[in-house]
This record gives structure tokens, sequence and C-alpha cells, in this order.
């Protein structure tokens, strides 16, 4: 004889088997009149808990941080760490060249958990490894081996870096394509032995404003230590973020997360032109996990509260 399986509970069963119970302990009253609408309710809410309690779908492979800049309470470098700690961000991304030392730093990152993921090249704008100028493209270079060994030092694994700008006859797209590889290229031995890597942003300076132009141009470099930091707002101004995660795939290795309208422009993440249902389908088609950076105006606790939750909820982390 088969053993019989109990079925599962369910709001149906219970209140069907409590239906049962009742009728056979006849006139014997256990529960006021309006016990099946009680428990019904109850089971309603045991359902919505049980919901609640399934963590998003990225989650563990997706996580957020903030720029550096964006952070404007706490005095010390530790208690900036502990607000952001507390507000749920999973690490820190800093700048490089800057004045923060980097024990204090260090200390911060170990006595709260939080990883420094990795330093934006704070000069690529000013000293820019596209300049008609061949000295300044040789002082952008080694600004960018000195961002690659703060990386290693704070323990991060990525560099942000603009390759240039495109301004005008002397410095066009051409040039700014072919001087920045030639550039890049120096630093990818100190890339290599420090184990960090050289991520290219797209922004708005007139330089490889198609997907397929920046994966060419990625793909020209060569090199497992060069890849993408995605911006997801800022190619929303010329075609759908999710074309460009498709079309770059595994070359993404970070994200930076902000929202744009084509009416207003910048803005808060989920109040703009991005879809962010369409943006988390093509991320989990290439299988992306890794970090996102909030880049958005910060400010205070409650301020970078509402960037952590737009971050969740638009990213499903």
């Amino acid at each position: 004889m088969s053993k019989q399986v109990p079925k599962p509970l369910t709001r149906r069963n219970f209140i069907h088997s409590a239906a049962i119970t009742s009728a056979a302990l006849g006139s014997v009253t256990l529960a006021p009149a309006n016990w099946f609408a009680t428990a019904s309710a109850a089971m309603d809410d045991f359902a919505t808990q049980r919901v609640d309690e399934t963590p998003p779908a990225n989650r563990g492979r997706i996580y957020k941080s903030v720029k550096w800049g964006m952070i404007k309470d706490g005095k010390t470098v530790l208690e900036k760490f502990q607000l952001n700690k507390e507000l749920g961000y999973d690490g820190m991304e800093l700048v490089s060249p800057s004045n923060l030392d980097i024990d204090e730093v260090v200390a911060a990152s170990q006595e709260t958990g939080l990883p420094v993921h990795g330093l934006v090249n704070q000069k690529h704008w000013q000293v820019r490894l596209s300049s008609p100028d061949s000295s300044q493209r040789q002082q952008g270079q080694q600004v960018l081996d000195q961002c690659l060994q703060d990386a290693r030092s704070f323990g991060g694994d990525s560099v942000l870096l603009v390759p240039g700008r495109v301004k005008g006859p002397e410095e066009n797209h051409d040039h700014v394509w072919n001087r920045s590889i030639v550039e890049i290229r120096k630093s990818l031995p100190l890339a290599s032995r420090l184990g960090v890597r050289i991520l290219i942003e797209n922004v708005w300076n007139g330089f490889c404003e198609t997907p397929e132009q920046l994966r060419d141009y990625l793909d020209e470099i060569n090199s497992p230590w060069v890849g993408a930091y995605f911006d997801i707002g800022n190619v929303r101004k010329f075609s759908p973020p999710e074309n460009w995660i498709r079309v770059l795939g595994n070359r993404i290795v970070k994200l930076d997360v902000k929202d744009w309208a084509k009416k207003g422009g910048f803005c808060k993440i989920g109040d703009g032109d991005v879809d962010w249902n369409e943006v988390r389908k093509a991320l989990a088609e290439i299988q992306f996990t890794g970090w996102s950076t909030a880049e958005v105006k910060g400010g205070n606790k409650e301020r970078l509260a509402d960037i952590a939750d737009r971050m969740n909820r638009c990213l499903a982390i």
C-alpha cells in the first residue's frame, strides 16, 4: 500500500480543513463568528510575507556603491565608510590622484568590511591621452600608471578611464582612437602585474557614440586588462542602453548607474527614459555580475538612502 503524500498547506486547503473540523465538532464553539475571514486574511498575509522574503534576482550578483565625492555626511574616512555600510552599500569607489591616506582607507575598509572596488582617474579630462601635445599624452600615461598603483594599494581591481575627447581638427575621432590606444598599451604590463583593469567609460566626449564603435575600439586594444565601464544613463541620449549591453556583451566589467530623460536631461535613477526592465533583461542575457556605482548628485544620509533604494529597485539588487 503506497504512502499518501500530504497536500501542501495553501490558503484554500487550510480554510477547507478548518471548515470540516468545525462541522465535525457540531455545536462546540471554538472561535468567533468572523474566524474564517480572519484566518483567510492571515493566510494572505503569510503568502505576502513569503513573497517578500524572496531575494531580488540580482542580489548577490550585482553589487552597489557610490562615487566618493557623493558622500557629504561623515567627517572622517571611517565615518563615511560606516554610513555607507549602514545604508546597505556593498563597497566604495575612490578617486586618484587624491589626498586620501592609504592606511586610513584600508583600516576603514577592514573595520566595516566594505571593499574599495576601484578608482576613477581624476585627471583624464585635463591631461588627455588623445591630446595633440605628445608631452601631455606622456603625462596622461604616467597619471594612469599612478592610478593603477593607487588602486592596488587601496585594494581595488579597476581604474575608470576616459580615453580622450574629440575637440576639433587637431583632436578628432581618429586621433582619440589611435593616440589613446598607444598610451593605454604602455600601461598594460603594469596593469597585468598589479591585477588591476583599465575600464573605458562611455561619456559625452564625442567618441564612440555607438555600441559597435566602442566594441571595436576595445577589440583593437585586445587585452584582458582592458574592458568597458558601461554608463547606463550616458548612452540613453544616443540609443537604448539595452542595445549597448547586448553588443558589448562580456566586455562590460562594471556599471555606472544614472538615468536620463529627453525632457530634462539627467534625473533621479528610475525617473528618466531608461527602460530598467529591458536593462535587467539584457544584463541577464550577457550573464553580468559585478559592481554598479551610482554617478548622480550626492548629498546627506537621506539622499544616499534614496539612491540605494532606487538602485535596488531598478537593478533588482
